[in-house]
């Protein structure tokens, strides 16, 4: 399996990424990497001559790329947003789209910080840098500024705030100290043996955590883009999202 981690590049990149020899091209949030590289080990194994390659990033970025033209077989967003574009813009194949997972949203801290303990100690004078997605492309980022905001944060904190271009790199930041908190999804806090979790933006604070997965129009190879996406909601996959703290929407 060929794995391409790329966030920013042109379409003719991205063809030379997974559109040859059959590759299924996937372009998936960056938070569902590690769960999506084993999974498709295990598909390769079990459907003689599949192969997937990956490119891994923020989904408003992946679906720019997609509106550009990049020759993805199938998406896999952190929010129903981008999602919902390439849907109006009728780039998704018909009756492929589906709700695949859920997530939350948590406050984390490096390892070892006694504080903040919580949300409302983001505005102790101490916490000087907040890490998070950047609103415009990374879901994450969205449904922290809809938490802050609505725990009544969010004018507060806004000159603190640092963002990132991917959760991995709000992680990034909180992991060596460059910030002193960071908002980012409960998968990745867990993940990371450098941060912890503090608290849980409460689920009434931002729209729920969505990913919504769907076959591209443009796909070249839709029935392989089709097994692919059904096996995400098969049992062995679905072993592995909630390993990784996934919750698993019923299909």
């Amino acid at each position: 399996m060929r794995i391409c981690q790329l966030v920013a590049f042109s379409a003719a990149a991205l063809a030379g990424c997974g559109a040859e020899h059959g590759k299924l091209l996937v372009s998936a949030a960056a938070s569902l990497q590690k769960p999506l590289e084993e999974i498709a080990r295990s598909y390769e194994q079990t459907h003689l001559g599949a192969a997937v390659a990956f490119n891994f990033g923020a989904s408003g970025m992946l679906a720019q790329q997609i509106e550009q033209g990049a020759p993805v077989d199938v998406f896999l967003s952190a929010a129903p947003q981008p999602m919902d574009r390439l849907e109006a813009l009728r780039l998704i194949l018909p009756g492929t789209r589906r709700n695949l997972l859920s997530n939350r949203i948590v406050l984390i801290v490096p390892k070892n910080a006694q504080k903040p303990k919580g949300f409302s100690d983001l505005t102790d004078p101490a916490v000087k840098l907040l890490a998070i997605g950047d609103p415009g492309t990374v879901p994450a980022g969205d449904y922290g500024r809809a938490a802050l905001q609505a725990l009544g944060l969010w004018e507060s904190v806004k000159s603190k705030l640092i963002f990132a271009k991917d959760v991995r790199q709000v992680l990034t930041y909180v992991e060596t100290g460059n910030a002193e908190a960071g908002i980012a999804y409960s998968t990745d806090a867990a993940r990371s043996e450098k941060v912890k979790a503090v608290a849980v933006a409460p689920a009434s604070s931002h729209p729920p955590v969505v990913y919504p997965a769907a076959v591209l129009q443009r796909t070249k190879r839709p029935a392989a883009a089709l097994a692919f996406l059904a096996y995400l909601s098969s049992p062995p996959a679905r072993t592995v999202f909630e390993r990784e703290g996934f919750l698993v929407v019923a299909p």
